[in-house]
């Protein structure tokens, strides 16, 4: 199973497409907010399952705050982020998917790319596609690849650059 994870797109869909044409298949795709009103033209254009929940500029658009999910043999927790403070820390984030029992963090908010092993569960924000804070400021999303017959050995977590 492929699936492409994308965050903070603001309105500015030149990169996803560009993503969604490098990339070329994918079982899943996953926003984790701020879609900014443009969840029918994502789901309209990706050939698989689309799962997105609203970001802090997401208002009054019929996207859930927060999704648990299983997707393979892992329980996925998605969720924007600013509503665990992310950008002064995880613990917040990580307290509540571990009572959760979640095994993987899907968020954005922070417009940073990143992943991190905290006890078993894995975390990873994508970065973002339109407006990336990272010192390089290069547009980012993640991918993660599982094995569903072979937990042992999934999943896989990458980070990407979209080259301008």
């Amino acid at each position: 199973m492929r699936i492409l994870v994308i965050s903070d797109t603001h309105r500015n869909l030149d990169n996803f497409d560009r993503v969604l044409e490098k990339e070329a298949r994918f079982d899943m795709i996953v926003h984790c907010g701020d879609v900014e009103r443009d969840e029918d033209y994502i789901r309209a254009v990706a050939s698989c399952p689309v799962c997105m929940v609203a970001g802090n500029n997401d208002w009054g658009i019929a996207l859930p705050r927060e999704i648990i999910t299983e997707i393979g043999p892992y329980k996925v927790m998605i969720v924007h982020g600013h509503q665990y403070s992310v950008n002064y820390g995880l613990e917040r984030i990580c307290d509540v998917a571990k009572q959760k029992g979640a095994d993987i963090v899907l968020f954005g908010h922070t417009h940073i790319p990143l992943i991190k092993k905290v006890d078993h569960l894995v975390l990873m924000n994508p970065g973002s596609l339109s407006k990336p804070r990272q010192p390089e400021r290069i547009p980012t999303y993640g991918l993660i690849e599982i094995d569903e017959k072979n937990k042992k050995e999934n999943p896989k977590f990458f980070l990407r650059e979209l080259e301008k």
